[in-house]
């Protein structure tokens, strides 16, 4: 039988028996259905010789970082915490097409450090079946050179049967959606700074404080793009929200809000092919797909690319 026609529970137990015969296993865990669903599968494959492991950097959100310690003691997991900052890398700032390389390989190197004091040979990612091939995903190039171990991908676990495995496990995060860095907000070609990220930080807070579950706040130069799933939108043009958002996002240094009106989609502002705009938003390492006109100078072309804007009080 070919390999992605097998039962989910039989790829899972192909997994599971895999990981038992690993002395121990440090998993890159960052409280997403992916990385939870490796996290389980090792918890009870290793029991005590299986830990997750949180990378600390200016490109992570805190609330998730606090996300990732409560589902790692959902799971019972160790959980371990590393810090590091991709603003060391030049290549990183830079925000070529290969940022997610260049983030990727640094992640996962201080895996590999935190792995070898621990005296664990073994670092696993939730790189999943459906992941290569989904568009420019230069993140897995770092997965492949480094050497790290793809539990999912190996037993040709898809998304959706991810997505199963953490409803057998009952993790919280079953139906989380994909969340990228902070950095993916900001346009490729347009330097990554610590100000920037800081404010999308906030800006995004405001949106998870009103209850919006799948969103985006985009960078443009100061422009500050909200984007939120199709089935928010309405939401999103709430009088109060409007002025909630006017008032606690336009007062974090940008000098207009906006509201896309065609919603939330991976890499809107990242370079791939224009027929890859609409493709699925379920992706693991980072947002990849994205439309030409992110990529614009947005300070002479606002008009053209953001549907609604909401004024900050400093231009009402």
């Amino acid at each position: 039988m070919d390999s992605s026609q097998r039962p989910v529970t039989e790829k899972l137990a192909a997994a599971r028996a895999d990981l038992a015969d690993r002395d121990g296993v440090l998993i890159a865990f960052s409280g997403g259905v992916d990385s939870s669903v490796v996290a389980a599968i090792a918890a009870e494959a290793l029991g005590e010789d299986a830990v997750a492991c949180t990378a600390r950097s200016e490109t992570l959100p805190e609330a998730e970082l606090q996300e990732a310690e409560r589902v790692a003691a959902e799971i019972g997991i160790r959980h371990d915490v590393v810090t590091f900052s991709e603003l060391d890398s030049e290549d990183f700032v830079e925000n070529d097409g290969d940022r997610c390389y260049h983030c990727r390989s640094m992640r996962l190197s201080a895996m590999f450090d935190r792995a070898r004091e621990l005296g664990i040979e073994t670092v696993c990612d939730g790189t999943n079946a459906s992941d290569p091939g989904a568009g420019h995903r230069p993140g897995l190039q770092a997965v492949e050179e480094l050497d790290a171990y793809s539990p999912l991908l190996e037993h040709d676990i898809t998304k959706a049967e991810v997505r199963e495995i953490a409803r057998h496990y009952d993790l919280s995060v079953a139906d989380k959606p994909s969340m990228a860095c902070l950095s993916s907000r900001i346009p490729t070609g347009l330097e990554v700074t610590e100000e920037k990220l800081t404010r999308i930080e906030k800006a995004e807070r405001v949106l998870r404080t009103w209850g919006f579950e799948q969103f985006r706040v985009r960078d443009h130069k100061g422009i500050a793009r909200i984007e939120v799933g199709e089935e928010e939108l309405e939401a999103a043009l709430d009088p109060e929200f409007v002025r909630a958002a006017r008032e606690h996002i336009g007062d974090l240094g940008f000098e207009h809000v906006t509201l896309d009106l065609e919603g939330y989609r991976t890499g809107s502002v990242s370079p791939a092919r224009e027929d890859e705009r609409s493709e699925p938003s379920n992706r693991g390492s980072g947002e990849t797909a994205s439309s030409e006109v992110d990529r614009r100078e947005t300070s002479d072309t606002a008009g053209d690319i953001f549907s609604a804007e909401y004024p900050t009080t400093q231009n009402q």
